[in-house]
């Protein structure tokens, strides 16, 4: 017995269809003509339709009927893909997934203004081709009907796992018109080796009546990659009459071979005789057999070896990695206080399988964030069209991989930069006409690791910063006192300040200063940090650095005085020795680091460490977005799997660090931000710092 709620699963999955349609749909706006994206879009409306109506979603399945009814004239031809038909079909999209997920946050007069709209479309845009297809008896079109049909159906042995029912399909058949429905029986095996699960049989359909291809091939829309379908009129075949009397005579279990070779219907006689011939000779009818089963099971798709699990469980199985990981830490220290050799063999066997269990847990939580980058499609869609402004959108890097918990909450800051980039950064074509660009803005959205990290770059090439501008604005508002000097950097950030905005006049997009500061605070609480570089002319490109996960860590722990401390360890460079001349001061100072001078804190100040310091201090490099700078530890203590922990409330406001974990020995020790520490240090005002000495 399963706990799980059947509409839930329904929910997952038509949440999955729309996001496919809505893909599909883009992609249409791109290649109109693309039969491969109508079919892909037609067969989404038509699965949503049925599963709907089986869950008991009543309004989707009647709104999503007339879509798709709408839909299908497009599918055949009759009416051309345009923009216009684009935009009503995604707002359609739109009101189904209302419709699914808050029924009452809607109403039918919407959708019935949707569907009138969508008939308007159709009605202007359909095409008069009738008369030209009507002539046609001897070689009746995909969309005529002839007397009749015989149809060949051989599908792939392994259908039936897929649960496919080939008698619900036949059953249906029958429901278009009168059948007579004849089994292949060539490989039906003995009865000791029948598996139930592997299907043998084929079957030779005859369907009498006015059926249109369309209609039949619609029966096996979700089954034609696992089948071969072969459809032939009976006005083709039947006025041959010759080979019927000798294979209805002939012991073959099988009285009509001629629709096992379909032949196009001008040359049906010549194509019917030789079958007809080859079917008196015995072997002849198990190689078609076999050749046909042959097709189906090339064209059959690999069986995916995915499976459907809820985040909680994996969140849940991350936490008992976590715990496991701080166990095996503390075992770790109870054997290096023993000299037992086989309690170290153990403890060094441990190590290494929960190290194992945990890089496998974190696996399974990476997704590629092109999920994450497919939602934006439509963002910048429909603002181009609201601003006027033609924008491409690129995407690169989709296979980049991040925690689950990382793309969550990297959405809302990335739609904050793609509604800056278009509404800000991109000219509109007349500016662009007259600055000797393209008409069509690009903006590139593109993912790719470096170290330990991911960089998330969102890129447009528009007319680039206003540096004098921004720094006006900031001055208007106090932010900075005229002529104090600042370099570009330093100007670039005030446009993360709270309410902080250079718009000329409030609009439905931009100009309340809200979006940019909750950009900066998401990505923080991320551990990341932002860089901006910019082009006048050329455009600007704002990089977000992420850690690859938000819960275990690789970590170099340290001691100050008395406390220990992780630092990140993909924000380490290297570690050197503080110099003597350095020791006896306090404060910042700088390090000659191979000829660069990098500034260094003294943690022991920032932390109010107590005791005396140790004779010989070690400085640990680390480097935050292109920023290189020095921590001044006693001690480096070495390398440690760091299990995540958050904060309590009280401290939720200390931004210094950001958690905290258990070390083998059972206390407690506080994980650096190096960012948070840098820009602390670089205030410089003792009140900063103040907050930090008391967590630590």
């Amino acid at each position: 017995m399963t706990d799980h709620d059947p509409r839930e699963v329904f929910l997952a999955e038509a949440n999955e269809l729309l996001d496919r349609l809505e893909t599909t749909l883009l992609d249409l706006g791109d290649r109109p003509d693309d039969s491969a994206l109508i079919d892909t879009a037609f067969r989404a409306l038509h699965t949503i339709k049925g599963s709907g109506a089986m869950f008991g979603f009543d309004q989707v399945a009647a709104f999503t009927h007339d879509f798709e009814t709408a839909f299908d004239l497009v599918r055949r031809g009759e009416v051309p893909t345009s923009a216009d038909l684009v935009n009503v079909s995604l707002s359609a999209k739109d009101y189904i997934r209302t419709l699914i997920e808050d029924p009452g946050a809607t109403a039918p007069v919407i959708g019935e203004a949707i569907l009138a709209e969508l008939e308007r479309l159709v009605s202007r845009a359909k095409t008069p081709s009738e008369p030209a297809s009507a002539p046609e008896p001897e070689v009746p079109g995909p969309d005529c009907a002839p007397a009749g049909w015989r149809i060949g159906i051989a599908f792939a042995p392994e259908v039936l796992r897929n649960g496919t029912n080939p008698l619900a399909l036949l059953d249906e058949l029958r429901e278009l018109g009168p059948c007579t429905v004849v089994p292949r029986l060539d490989d039906l095996p003995d009865l000791a080796a029948l598996d139930p699960e592997h299907l043998v049989l084929g079957w030779d359909v005859t369907l009498r009546g006015s059926a249109t291809r369309e209609a039949i091939e619609d029966v096996f829309l979700f089954v034609r990659d696992d089948m071969v379908l072969t459809l032939a009129p009976l006005d083709a075949v039947e006025p041959v009459p010759a080979p019927t009397p000798a294979v209805v005579a002939a012991p073959a279990p099988v009285p009509v071979p001629a629709p096992e070779r379909p032949a196009p219907a001008p040359a049906a006689t010549s194509a019917i005789t030789p079958a007809a011939k080859a079917a008196t000779t015995p072997a002849a009818k198990p190689a078609t057999e076999a050749e046909r089963r042959g097709q189906a099971r090339n064209s059959e798709p690999r069986v995916s070896s995915t499976m459907r699990v809820e985040a909680e469980r994996l969140d849940e199985l991350l936490d008992r990695v976590g715990e496991l990981v701080i166990a095996q830490a503390r075992l770790s220290q109870l054997a290096g206080l023993h000299a037992d050799g086989g309690l170290h063999t153990i403890a060094e066997e441990i190590e290494r399988l929960s190290a194992q269990l945990r890089d496998t847990t974190m696996s399974i939580r990476m997704v590629p964030i092109g999920a994450l980058f497919s939602r934006f499609r439509r963002l910048v869609h429909d603002l181009s069209g609201d601003l006027g402004k033609p924008v491409t959108f690129v995407t690169d890097g989709e296979e980049t991989e991040l925690d689950k918990t990382v793309i969550e909450r990297l959405a809302d800051p990335l739609v904050h930069l793609i509604r800056n980039a278009i509404d800000h950064g991109i000219e509109d074509p007349a500016r662009r006409a007259a600055s000797g660009k393209d008409a069509t803005g690009r903006i590139t959205l593109s993912a790719e690791h470096v170290g330990g990290q991911v960089h998330v770059t969102v890129r447009d090439d528009g007319a680039g910063l206003d540096v004098a501008r921004i720094r006006a604005k900031a001055e208007e508002r106090g932010l900075v006192a005229p002529g104090v000097p600042l370099t570009d950097q330093q100007v670039y950030q005030f446009l993360f300040a709270p309410g902080f905005s250079t718009a000329q006049q409030i609009s439905a997009l931009s100009g309340r200063g809200v979006g940019m500061d909750v950009v900066k605070r998401t990505i923080e609480a991320l551990r990341g940090s932002i860089d901006i570089t910019t082009e006048p002319g050329a455009g600007t490109a704002l990089v977000l650095r992420l850690p690859l996960t938000l819960a275990i860590i690789e970590g170099l722990l340290i001691r100050v005085g008395e406390g220990r401390y992780v630092l990140p360890l993909a924000a380490v460079e290297e570690c050197v020795e503080l110099p003597e001349d350095g020791r006896g001061e306090r404060g910042r100072d700088f390090l000659n680091i191979r000829g660069d001078l990098v500034p260094f804190l003294r943690l022991r100040s920032l932390f109010a460490a107590t005791g005396a310091p140790d004779p010989y201090q070690k400085v640990i490099i680390v480097s935050v977005g292109e920023t290189r700078f020095g921590l001044v530890a006693d001690q480096i203590l070495g390398n440690h799997q760091t299990v995540i922990k958050s904060l309590s409330k009280l401290h939720a406001d200390v931004a210094t660090f950001s958690g905290a974990t258990i070390l083998g020995d059972g206390t407690a020790a506080l994980i650096i931000d190096p960012a948070q520490l840098m820009a602390g240090g670089q205030i410089g005002a003792p009140e900063a710092l103040r907050d930090f000495r008391e967590v630590a």
